[in-house]
């Protein structure tokens, strides 16, 4: 059996998942087939990519979490077009990295780990919880690069600010948080600050299509954390002129709770982009 995280979110603490955008590995299992590993600028990268045609589909795990958490997502995607999925530095079997964990460091290498597989952009980038945050950058960052954007109940960029500060997370989970979680999952959390700042010192992806999927299962809870977990995803979408948000019947591990939800997604916007260009190609 493959590794599994189990996401910390299902804990009842009031919605503050969102909060730690974390995944512990606990043992639940699942089987991706084709994952390989591969020397990427010396260092270890393990990934899979599946299927055929443009644009090419990205998948960012959330904050722990291996590149399992798509097992129910990318194969339905490969049957559509090409799909890549993989483990950032420190998660699975991809190596340590020394550079600092933050997300202009880790765009740029998922940038670079793309064009050696041989995947060219543009790409329509979909990211799970923290994960979301890295594409929120990537999208501003590159545009050029990116054909649409699906964030999964993503991270917003100032999550960590107001009541999602980290001295109101209860205090079993920051035990659980530093006890179990690896050291660069830790890292990653520490760097949320700068990236989120990264993300709005830059202009939102314009004229490509934004689907924001966001977890409505924690809405029925009252307390301050969960409010401000509650507002700032309602906020996600604010932060992205245009983009159509749909709340799904699920907790924060949207692609394993509700895969069906995240596939019709990608499908709208592969629709989307691909119509664009035919209708551009009519000009």
């Amino acid at each position: 059996m493959n590794r599994m995280s189990k996401p910390l979110h299902s804990r009842p603490w009031g919605g503050a998942t969102v909060l730690l955008t974390v995944s512990l590995a606990l043992g639940a299992c699942s089987t991706m087939e084709g994952v390989t590993t591969s020397v990427i600028a010396e260092r270890r990268v393990e990934y899979v990519i599946a299927g055929y045609g443009a644009p090419a589909v990205v998948l960012e795990n959330g904050l722990g979490g291996g590149l399992e958490w798509w097992a129910k997502v990318f194969p339905e995607v490969a049957k559509e077009t090409k799909v890549f999925a993989y483990n950032r530095p420190g998660t699975g079997a991809s190596n340590d990295v020394s550079t600092p964990r933050d997300g202009d460091h880790i765009v740029e290498e998922l940038r670079q780990t793309l064009r050696e597989t041989g995947i060219a952009p543009p790409y329509v980038l979909v990211g799970h919880s923290l994960g979301g945050l890295y594409m929120q950058l990537y999208a501003r960052r590159h545009p050029n690069e990116v054909a649409g954007l699906i964030l999964v109940d993503s991270t917003h960029p100032e999550q960590l600010k107001g009541a999602g500060a980290r001295e109101n997370w209860p205090a079993w989970a920051k035990v659980a948080f530093e006890t179990v979680t690896s050291k660069t999952a830790q890292e990653e959390l520490a760097a949320i600050p700068a990236t989120g700042a990264a993300v709005l010192a830059l202009p939102p992806l314009e004229g490509k299509p934004v689907i924001v999927l966001s977890a409505k299962g924690p809405m029925s809870e009252t307390s301050e954390i969960a409010r401000d977990a509650n507002a700032k995803r309602v906020d996600i979408a604010r932060l992205h002129p245009g983009a159509r948000q749909v709340w799904v019947d699920s907790g924060h591990g949207i692609p394993l709770e509700k895969p069906e939800a995240v596939v019709a997604a990608i499908h709208e916007v592969l629709v989307t982009v691909r119509a664009n260009a035919v209708a551009r190609g009519q000009k």
